[in-house]
This record gives structure tokens, sequence and C-alpha cells, in this order.
């Protein structure tokens, strides 16, 4: 592959030779070419001596010799060819190139001394005295002079992996040469990622790309949590009004399931494959505790929590003060009193101030009344989730038409606790030979920032996977369009970041935070276009770049089935679901 490399650079022409820079500066490429034909964002490949060095151009700079030839205007005062040679001769541009990575490729297959040279240098690789050179974080820099060149479809291959090539899926292309860049499913799935833009920037699409790409490579069960109802079904798209395939449709029942919160929810009038309800037995405490701002909880509400946990157990207290009745009294001695069956009643049994009772009673009437909590549901729909997950099936959670906060912390949050748990257990049992390897999952959440902001983010068990739960084989796949406001803890841990255009120097400053470049990388993000232009940075992508996301339509799809490794068994996939 070295060689096809040297091929690649040698039948293309330099676009300009090193002039200067450092590893913290970055490297300076005094350009031949007209400047107008590099972007920034270019993927940039240098060849210095038997090295290869990678990296991506982030700024583009006028200079002059002399200050002087580029105040006067030659052309007017000149010979428009004499103007010409002293422009040439006097002004010029610097390509600016953050270096990222750098490759051993021996000599090159066009020098003098390549057929001497050539076999001396791959001799220790071949006794085993050295390992094959590989890409490799860049540690020195090229010498004066050496030569520039735009990235070929080889370079492009040799850093982020073919498509033909297991576990590689093509997110999208270079800007200019129109060559693919793939990211690496199996690592994307071993750390916590995040897909950021600003509202209208295309994350959606984004996602369903992404979702698609992990579902059809199928090492990983998908869990999405839905909140908007985009995902699973047909949708139309607000901008063009063309059909948008949900992924249910794409790759069918088989693979993707469509949950809908509520006994008789419907997702835009379509049925789901089955309903998710709550028992009031699921409820615990630290459900409630996390809605403190949705619900303006006060301080006194632990305390009564606590209380209703000791009286009533930790499977029988949300309904016991369900059935309490606010304000009841009965009149004894010709005085009001709280009436046995009444929240004050408890309260004063307990040593539990009646008003801080009524009042937690009163704000939890928005939990008591929702139709999808139920005494008795028909069945454990959160155990059906978690089966069909370990399974290998994949599961859109549809909100439907409850969208509120409300609902989506307390649901998501809800499900992701039990999943957790069920993980870790199969994890240590799997680790201690009683059991076979767990299958990974990848949980997306839409806003995150409402679950992993400063405030909730020590409370959650989102942020716990984030930091600890790729041991267990859970990530996350966070969504958000205000990366600022997600604790910076958690965004510590996203190992790989997709990000579309942001419109807000803090969320720019956000998403590069904890990245080698930043600096160079900001002023890049901030000029991305509106629409399908996103920078790849961190775990998953070996290099910063820059790429023109695919188009989620028809061909995306023709284009993943011709792509597929495997043919998918139906036979195989009904017997691994249904044993019996």
């Amino acid at each position: 592959m070295q060689e096809n490399n040297f091929e690649n650079t040698n039948s293309q022409s330099a676009i300009g030779y090193v002039v200067g820079g450092g590893l913290k500066e970055n490297l300076h490429v005094r350009l031949t070419v007209p400047p107008f034909s590099i972007q920034e964002g270019s993927f940039i490949v240098i060849k210095s001596g038997y090295w290869q060095f990678y990296g991506i151009a982030t700024d583009l700079q006028l200079g002059a010799t002399d200050q002087r030839f580029a105040d006067d205007q030659m052309g007017k005062r000149l010979p428009e060819s004499i103007a010409a040679l002293l422009q040439g001769q006097t002004l010029y541009t610097n390509l600016i190139v953050l270096p990222s990575l750098m490759l051993e490729n021996g000599p090159e297959p066009n020098s003098p001394g390549y057929v001497l040279e050539y076999p001396i240098w791959r001799k220790p690789i071949e006794d085993g005295e050295k390992e094959e050179p590989r890409p490799m974080p860049v540690k020195t820099v090229p010498v004066h002079h050496s030569e520039a060149f735009l990235a070929k479809k080889g370079d492009i291959a040799e850093i982020f992996g073919k498509e033909s090539d297991d576990g590689f899926f093509v997110i999208g292309h270079t800007r200019e040469q129109k060559h693919p860049v793939c990211v690496n499913l199996d690592k994307l799935i071993q750390r916590s990622s995040g897909i950021f833009g600003a509202t209208g920037s295309g994350k959606s699409f984004l996602t369903r790309i992404i979702l698609a790409g992990l579902i059809d490579h199928d090492k990983a069960s998908v869990l999405v949590y839905d909140m908007h109802n985009e995902y699973g079904l047909d949708d139309t798209a607000s901008d063009t009004g063309q059909n948008v395939v949900g992924l249910r449709s794409a790759f069918g029942r088989a693979k993707v399931q469509i949950v809908g919160l509520g006994s008789s929810a419907d997702i835009r009038g379509v049925a789901p494959d089955f309903n998710l309800t709550l028992s009031y037995q699921d409820i615990i405490p630290e459900d409630i505790e996390l809605l403190s701002r949705e619900l303006n909880l006060k301080e006194t509400t632990s305390g009564t929590l606590d209380a209703l946990v000791q009286q009533f157990g930790p499977t029988g207290w949300f309904k016991s003060f369900r059935d309490m009745k606010h304000g009841k009294t009965v009149e004894e001695d010709g005085k009001k009193k709280p009436a046995p069956d009444s929240v004050a009643f408890w309260a004063n049994q307990s040593g539990i101030h009646p008003m801080a009772a009524e009042g937690l009673h009163t704000k939890l009437k928005r939990l008591f009344n929702k139709p999808y909590i139920v005494e008795t549901p028909p069945s454990d729909s959160i155990q059906a989730i978690i089966e069909s997950l370990r399974k290998g099936q994949h599961i859109v959670l549809s909100f439907g038409k409850f969208e509120s906060d409300l609902d989506y912390l307390l649901i998501s949050n809800l499900i992701t606790r039990r999943i957790r748990d069920e993980w870790e257990k199969m994890t240590n049992q799997f680790r201690n030979g009683k059991a076979s390897e767990p299958r990974q999952l990848v949980i997306t959440v839409e806003e995150a920032h409402k679950l992993l902001n400063r405030e909730m983010a020590a409370q959650t068990t989102f942020s716990t996977i984030a930091r600890e739960m790729r041991k267990y084989y859970v990530t996350l796949l966070v969504i958000d369009q205000r990366p600022s406001q997600i604790y910076d803890e958690v965004m510590s841990q996203l190992g790989t970041r997709v990000c579309g255009w942001l419109g807000d120097d803090d969320d720019v400053h956000a998403v590069l935070s904890g990245l080698a470049g930043r600096d160079a990388l900001r002023g890049m993000l901030a000029r991305l276009q509106p629409k399908e232009e996103v920078l790849l940075l961190g775990w998953g992508v070996p290099m910063p770049i820059l790429v023109r996301s695919r188009r989620y339509d028809a061909d995306f799809y023709k284009d993943l089935k011709r792509s597929q490794k495997g043919s998918f068994d139906k036979k195989a996939a009904i017997d691994t679901l249904y044993p019996d």
C-alpha cells in the first residue's frame, strides 16, 4: 500500500513546499498554485525523505518579500508581463497546515536509488526486527522544501480505511476531490460519541446516517430515545418536502422495532410494534429527585420520600402516596382534623411537616395522572426492551404525544437505569466465566443537555455511562445543538465528535475542548457551511478532517445494500429471536 501512495503523490503536481513552522505553530507551506485552488479544511500530504506527513489546512495567509510590493499595484504602471513576473517573485501565499499523523513509507519508487534502498529498508521489517509501519501521531517535522500535495484517494484510504474493509462505513467525502472518508464503526461504539450542530444544520439526517450504518454493521444494538418521533417511521423533510425513510422502513421489523409510550400510543397514526407502560413499582425516589427542576421540588423532598419508602417500601411508596387524599378532613368534637387517608394524617404520623408532604403530593400529580403509569401493566415493558436489545434487535422509543421535558427525563432515565443494572450484571457474569460476552449497546439521546447539564450530570445514569459504562459494553451517542450546556466532565468523555455548523462561540469551544490543535480548528468549525459540511474529530477517526456528509436518501440505502459484506438470513434471525 505504501508504494501506491507514492504513485499517488508522484502522479500529481505538488501544490507547494514547506518553508517553516513547527508542531505547535503548525507547518507553513509556500503555495505554487493559485490560492483559490486550495480551501480551508483540505487534506494535505507532505513527503519528506522516507516519511509522509498528513495534516489539514487551517488557514491561508498572503505575504510579500517586502511590504512595498504588496502595497504597490504594479499592474497599473508596468507592462502586464513584467508585472506578473515581478509579482510571482515578490508576492506569495502560505498555507497553514495542522500536522496530525506521520507514516514511514521508505524510499520513493521513482527515486534514483530505489532499487537498492527499498530492499534494505524492508529487510528488518520482513525479518521481524521492526514492526510494519503504520500511521502514528506526528512527533517531528518535515525538512525545509519538502513538497506538499492534495491527498489522493489512496492517501485517504491509508488513513481512514476503505469501505470494503469490515467495520468501515463511508460517512462523507472530501470537499474538493470527493474522495470517500470512512469511520471505523467498531471503534466508534467502544466509547461514547456526540453529534453537534445548530438547529437546521442537519443533525437529524446525520444521525440517521450513522444509525443506519450501525444497524447494518450489526455489531451493537441501538436504543434511540426518539423525543420528536423522527427516526422510526417515514417522515417528510420540512425544507424539501421529500420523503425521509425511517429506520424500521429501511431494515424491517425483524431488525428494528418501534416502541410507543402508553397503552394507546400511536406515532402519526401508525401503531407501534409494542407499547411501553410503567408500573407504580418501577418508580423509585431517585427518579423523582431527578425531576427537581421540572417539578420545582423543594429541599424537603428528599426527607419526605425517605419517610415514604421507610413506611411503604421501595416498590409500594408511589401507589400509597398517590392514593392519599390531599386536604381531606373529618370533624371530631367539633374540630376538623386530617382524615386517616389524607396526606396530612400520614405526615403527622411519620414526623414530616404536613405542608411539605402536601406540597410534594400536589407537584407529583403531574406524574400520578400520566396515562402510561399504571398499577398493573399487561407486561414488564422495560424488561421486554432489554430482552430485545440483548438478542440483537434495535429499538426506537417514540414518545408520541408525550413530548414534554418531564416525560423525556423520567422515561429515558428510568429505562437507562434498568439497562445499566442489567449490563453490569451480564458483564460481571461474563468475567466470572458464567455467561457469554454481552452484546455492545449504543444509547442514542436527543436534547442531551437536558440530561447531562452541570446541574443534573452527577445524578443521572447517563453521566455514569459516559464516564464508566464502556467497560460494561454500553456507550452513548448524544445529539445536541448546545454542547456548551453539557457538563465539561461528560464532554471530555466523548471519544468521537461529529460537528456541523455552530453559531455560538461557547458551543464551538465546548466541542473542541480537550482536543489537540483546537485553536487551529476553531475558525474552521465556525466557517462550516450551514448544512452537510461536518468536522470529524476524536477517537473514531485517526485525525481531524472536514467532509461533506452523505445525503440521506434512496441512493444512500442502495449504496448501503451494495456494500453489505454479508447477506441477512431471515430464518436465522427468527430462530434467534424466538428460540421456542
